[in-house]
């Protein structure tokens, strides 16, 4: 099979092109490298089933080339992280809703099977705990910049919807809970590799608000498995699936485990959002996935805890960058 990665130089695009590598197919990436590196996939580089191309997912004649030479398209390529949504609303809104525009358009010429990735970020501060695909989304207000990615992904899923409705392109939706793993940065905002990084570092750990927000941190190994899966079954065509864990954990706790695991002395600082982000920050107190439609579906179990994800954080940032090693990672015990 022939796969087309958007934004496959990223976090999760990179071990998504990994994994389908490792199953036979033939990889393609794009990538702009705004937010991915090329360091991420320098190590598929010598594989002879995987090329990729450094351009923007917005060149559209680009974009419709190899979406005509591919059987499936994973569309990941968005803007990601708070900190850049915050700093850069104008880039968050036009690249996500530019680029999937470009994607569903291309693929709608040539009835190619596309998989969307959107996120959690899209049910804002429903109440309306675990959240369910079919559940309803409450944003915030227009003049809160936080909400400008929930909105321009929640966008990507209407116009998704409208072109599998009338166009009749087979895409599937996918929501992600707080996918994390080896080789995500802090750059953006990313909580797990930011607050591993401070404690390596011996530096305080940051926390922003009270700490008592609670997430449930998906490992992106069982997140690419699951992705896979869907692709892999037609009837999920037209679909919203959410993809994560329910092992929910507090910020708060989560800092006193990466504090724990890397033996590191560093204390914990309560940072008030206004101060981390912008006057009017919003945050959701919990973030929980129902996940009963794709267990169902795909059997979708994932197994790794949140101190594995941690110690995988660990140990990769530990081997590529110029902390000292006297910390000793725990050894992974997953797939």
């Amino acid at each position: 099979m022939h796969v087309l990665i958007t934004g496959g130089a990223g976090f999760l695009g990179s071990h998504l092109a990994d994994a389908c590598l490792l199953r036979g197919d033939d990889v393609h990436v794009i990538d702009d490298l705004s937010t991915g590196t090329i360091r991420n996939i320098e190590f598929l580089k010598a594989h002879p089933s995987f090329s990729y191309t450094i351009d923007r997912v917005q060149n559209a004649a680009k974009t419709a080339e190899l979406v005509d030479k591919a059987d499936v398209v994973f569309h990941l390529a968005a803007a990601v992280g708070v900190r850049l949504v915050i700093d850069s609303p104008v880039r968050t809104i036009e690249n996500n809703l530019q680029a999937t525009e470009v994607v569903l358009a291309a693929a709608a010429k040539k009835g190619k099977r596309v998989l969307f990735t959107s996120t959690s970020e899209v049910y804002g501060l429903s109440p309306d705990l675990p959240f369910r695909e079919d559940g309803r989304l409450v944003l915030g207000a227009t003049t809160t910049g936080r909400w400008s990615y929930a909105c321009s992904k929640a966008m990507d899923e209407f116009l998704a919807q409208a072109y599998f409705m009338e166009r009749h392109v087979p895409v599937t939706i996918v929501r992600l809970f707080n996918t994390v793993g080896p080789r995500q940065t802090g750059h953006y905002g990313m909580v797990v590799p930011t607050l591993v990084r401070q404690a390596l570092s011996q530096q305080p750990l940051r926390v922003f608000g009270d700490g008592t927000q609670t997430r449930c941190f998906a490992f992106v190994k069982d997140v690419v498995k699951a992705l896979i899966a869907l692709m892999d079954r037609s009837e999920t065509a037209g679909e919203v699936y959410n993809i994560g864990t329910t092992q929910e954990i507090s910020i708060l706790d989560l800092a006193n485990r990466i504090k724990a695991v890397t033996t590191s002395d560093s204390e914990i600082e309560l940072v008030p959002y206004e101060e981390a982000y912008e006057p009017g920050f919003e945050d959701m107190p919990r973030r929980v996935p129902d996940l009963t439609k794709i267990r169902a579906l795909i059997g979708y179990n994932p197994v790794t805890t949140i101190d594995e994800i941690i110690e995988s954080v660990i140990e990769s940032i530990l081997a590529n960058s110029s902390f000292p090693t006297t910390l000793e990672a725990a050894s992974l015990a997953v797939a």
